[in-house]
C-alpha cells in the first residue's frame, strides 16, 4: 500500500527530512488526543470536536498543504480554526517523535517533489510501478506515484469506474 511504502521510505530516508527514523505512528485515538491538546494550546475552545478538526488537518495533508500554506487558504471559520490547530498539532507530533497516518503520504510526497537526488534514486529503484484501486488515489498518493515514474515512466494504474465516488 502507499502507506506501507511511505513508512518504509521514511524509516530509510527520514534523516533527509529532519525526521528521526525511530518515529511512532499514531492511530486515530492518539491523533484525536493530540488534537485536543493542540486545541488547548491555542485556546480554541470546544466549538468543534477533535475528530472534526483532525479531519481538516488530514485533508490538508492529503492536499500536500503545510500549516502555513493551509492558513493562507483558510477563508471560513472552520478552516481558520483548523489553521490555528494544525501547527500546534504538528509541533506536538514532532515533540513526541511521532507521525500520523497521513504523514506516511505527506512526507514522502514532499521529499519526492523537493529532493531531486532522492527522487532519481527511488525512481531508478522502483522502475515499474503498478497501482490498483487507482480511483481511490488522492493528491499525495498521485504525487508519490508521479515522483516514482519520471525517469522510468513505467506506471500502470488499474481502476474500477463502478467503485469511484
Amino acid at each position: 500500500t502507499f502507506h506501507s511504502l511511505g513508512a518504509r521510505l521514511l524509516r530509510q530516508y527520514g534523516d533527509r527530512l529532519s525526521l528521526d527514523k525511530n518515529f511512532t505512528i499514531y492511530d486515530q485515538s492518539d491523533r484525536a488526543r493530540l488534537v485536543k491538546i493542540a486545541m488547548e494550546d491555542v485556546s480554541l475552545g470546544e466549538r468543534y470536536t477533535p475528530e472534526t478538526l483532525q479531519s481538516g488537518i488530514s485533508k490538508a495533508k492529503n492536499q500536500l498543504l503545510s500549516p502555513d500554506a493551509y492558513a493562507k487558504k483558510a477563508s471560513d471559520f472552520y478552516s481558520q480554526c483548523v489553521a490555528q490547530v494544525y501547527p500546534a498539532y504538528e509541533k506536538r507530533l514532532r515533540d513526541a517523535n511521532a507521525l500520523d497516518f497521513d504523514d506516511l503520504l505527506y512526507w514522502p510526497a514532499l521529499a519526492l517533489r523537493h529532493d531531486a537526488d532522492l527522487r532519481a534514486q527511488l525512481d531508478a529503484r522502483f522502475r515499474y510501478v503498478l497501482i490498483d484501486e487507482y480511483q481511490d488515489t488522492n493528491l499525495a498518493q498521485y504525487a508519490i506515484a508521479r515522483g516514482l515514474s519520471v525517469d522510468y515512466p513505467n506506471l500502470c494504474v488499474v481502476g474500477d469506474p463502478d467503485q469511484s465516488i
